[in-house]
């Protein structure tokens, strides 16, 4: 998710979209080594690291820098990643629920930068367990519109296992069981689909629609948490209806 804030000139705003992008890249090539770490450096026979690698060539990662996590996670060449996955339930404000997931080499500084982003953000450390029962961990993939109608993407994947087809974005997004999230994107492709991503997600179970002001300080606090390298990947059940959705995109 991104925020919604005006920035005062063109090249402040280019520094930020460059930060933003290096920090993405470097969260990527984290994903690929502990994939690579976990399953190892045949990406045929890994197919989480596969997901990992597509993705990040989606993300324009250069393909060097794709090879080089991909030893390092595999341990080829002497060099090794040793991380910790770590995750956080949060609310933010107006009680959005949240599930903040870490890979980190530092767990004391992971907690404190968590912790950080919420107090200044409106948000507050839930215990655990106090969040994480709304969600369901499921298999997302998410699929441009361009060319594809909903249609096409039922007829390939309901066969397949995915359990349903939503609106995403310009596109759509397939959910399926965390177990048949290969077999559903390897359906889509068997059909000549294209797809951005393929990721075992946190998936509420129940959305909270918000307002706009609400929605713009949630937005915020994720951007803040993901300011850190130790977080990888932010989930909410934040619902935004049309109306609110199209009163943020006119702030852009």
């Amino acid at each position: 998710m991104s925020g919604h804030s005006k920035w005062a000139t063109t090249k402040h705003k280019k520094a930020v979209i460059d930060a933003r992008r290096a920090k993405s890249f470097a969260k990527l090539i984290k994903n690929i080594e502990v994939a690579a770490k976990i399953g190892g450096a045949d990406l045929s026979g890994n197919p989480t690291l596969y997901d990992a690698v597509q993705k990040a060539k989606k993300t324009s990662v250069p393909n060097d820098n794709i090879d080089r996590a991909i030893k390092r996670g595999a341990g080829i060449g002497g060099e090794a990643v040793e991380y910790t996955s770590i995750m956080y339930e949060g609310y933010g404000p107006n009680g959005v629920a949240l599930m903040i997931e870490c890979l980190t080499d530092n767990r004391n500084r992971a907690a404190a930068e968590v912790r950080t982003a919420l107090s200044r953000n409106g948000g507050t450390l839930a215990d655990p367990g106090s969040v994480a029962y709304n969600f369901t961990r499921k298999g997302v993939i998410v699929v441009p519109g361009e060319g594809t109608t909903e249609d096409d993407v039922m007829m390939a994947v309901l066969d397949a296992g995915a359990e349903e087809v939503e609106p995403h974005g310009q596109g759509f997004a397939v959910i399926t069981e965390a177990s048949e999230l290969v077999s559903v994107r390897t359906a889509l492709q068997d059909a000549g689909i294209d797809y951005d991503s393929a990721d075992v997600e946190f998936v509420p179970n129940l959305k909270v629609e918000v307002d706009a002001d609400t929605a713009r300080k949630v937005f915020r606090l994720i951007d803040a948490l993901e300011d850190s390298d130790d977080v990888q990947n932010v989930f909410s059940n934040l619902d935004l209806t049309p109306e609110v959705q199209a009163e943020l995109e006119a702030e852009d």
